[in-house]
């Protein structure tokens, strides 16, 4: 049962597990007394740009492709127009810097336009030629917490 807003997690583990159950595009059923909500709760549950992941008319599931052994995952959508949703997810008690590289989610090397999804935020155009190390998008994610971004490839982004 989706348990956001139900007590006995953070703000940023509700965060996670509304995040991992968009990525994994399940239904998106609130458990929550709905006449008591707080404002964190309905910011979570009524984030469009999340839902929208959940809801992308592909269908597809998302999975995880990276699993770090120090507590972090990540976890890539594919969507119907082509973008990546991308989940980075912190299993830890301490901030975690997280990257991904281009060829690890399926998008071909150079420009991309990345959005974060919770922040609401366009965080520009990342490049990744896949020859450079430095070349990669990389975020710091909270403890307990989610970073959820979509990423469009391509020049005319």
């Amino acid at each position: 049962m989706l348990e956001v807003g139900n007590g006995g997690m953070t703000f940023d583990e509700y965060k996670t597990h509304f995040s991992l159950w968009a990525i994994m595009a399940a239904p998106l059923m609130a458990g929550n007394d709905l006449r008591a909500m707080t404002d964190g709760t309905k910011a979570i549950l009524l984030n469009k740009e999340v839902i929208a992941v959940d809801q992308d008319p592909l269908g597809a599931q998302g999975r995880v492709v990276i699993e770090r052994g120090y507590g972090g995952q990540v976890w890539m959508k594919p969507l119907a127009d082509g973008s990546k949703a991308v989940a980075f997810v912190n299993y830890t008690e301490r901030e975690l810097d997280q990257y991904v590289r281009w060829s690890q989610i399926g998008i071909p090397a150079g420009p991309a336009r990345v959005r974060d999804l919770w922040a609401h935020e366009d965080k520009g155009v990342h490049s990744d030629t896949g020859k450079r190390y430095d070349e990669r998008f990389g975020v710091k994610v909270p403890a307990h917490g989610v970073i959820m971004v979509r990423i469009w490839p391509g020049a005319g982004v």
